[in-house]
């Protein structure tokens, strides 16, 4: 593993286009009702997916305040683990498996930067965020971007009614609370309420060779994730309707001790 670090080490970084991609994904809620749906289903998900030697780790989760936004800032690191595929994981000592995440959410807008200790600065991502009310994702240029960045912008829609493997079903799911769905394919035609999330992901991995490879392996998992997250919110409505921003901070509180416990006992082991 050290040897085929070090052939990577003297490679020279080349000139290379980062790729940008925007999501747009329309849900039956209001921009209010998916701020506290967003913020249950990431630290339910997060607890859901910390086994092992994988899962979230909590560092920092309080308010901020800028000269253009306030909201809430946290910190996180993801562990890896066996998550990333073996070829990958044959080039990366053990530092290079965990993601550092740092997330401004002054909603409406939302940016996320993800770094990695190992990588530095040849690896980037950020996701830029807004949500708008009473849109389906019509929106051309809602974050402003350069013609740059536009020309190398890739557009993708996704639709919360595509199956997603190991996820939950929004049309078999039915609300109790708000007698919302179940959904079908065309939904958004004639939802009300009617939202849509627009996310902006940029990504560039500098290694030579490896690239594209990588990029795209991002790209493809960063697909399923939006689309299983948002499969969530929704169908897990009738858990988090009606609760308080108070009543979330207590519920992310809550579940970060438990995270945190979970990542403990696992290095303890190791």
């Amino acid at each position: 593993r050290d040897k085929a670090i070090n052939i990577l080490e003297v490679f020279i970084f080349l000139p290379v286009v980062m790729k940008i991609v925007e999501y747009r994904i329309p849900l039956p809620l209001t921009c209010a009702e998916y701020r506290i749906g967003q913020l249950y289903a990431v630290s339910k998900s997060s607890n859901q997916e910390t086994n092992g030697d994988t899962g979230v780790e909590v560092l920092v989760n309080e308010p901020y305040e800028k000269e253009d936004s306030k909201g809430q800032y946290t910190h996180k690191i993801y562990h890896l683990g066996s998550k990333i595929p073996g070829w990958l994981a044959a080039l990366a000592p053990a530092s290079a498996l965990k993601i550092e995440e740092k997330a401004w959410n002054g909603f409406p807008h939302i940016r996320t930067e993800l770094t990695n200790p190992f990588m530095g600065a040849r690896f980037t991502y950020t996701v830029e965020t807004m949500h708008l009310d009473n849109d389906a994702g019509s929106e051309e240029n809602i974050l402003k971007m350069s013609k740059s960045e536009l020309k190398q912008r890739v557009v993708k829609h996704i639709d919360i009614v595509d199956p997603v493997p190991e996820s939950e079903d929004p049309t078999k799911f039915k609300s109790e609370k708000t007698n919302r769905g179940p959904l079908q394919k065309g939904w958004e035609k004639t939802a009300d309420p009617l939202m849509c999330a627009y996310k902006i992901v940029t990504v560039d991995f500098r290694y030579f060779g490896l690239q594209n490879k990588v990029e795209n392996l991002i790209l493809s998992y960063q697909d399923t994730i939006f689309a299983k997250f948002h499969q969530q919110v929704f169908c897990w409505l009738d858990e988090w309707y009606g609760m308080t921003i108070e009543d979330i901070r207590e519920y992310e509180a809550k579940l970060s001790e438990e995270m945190n416990s979970k990542i403990e006992k696992t290095e303890q082991k190791d």
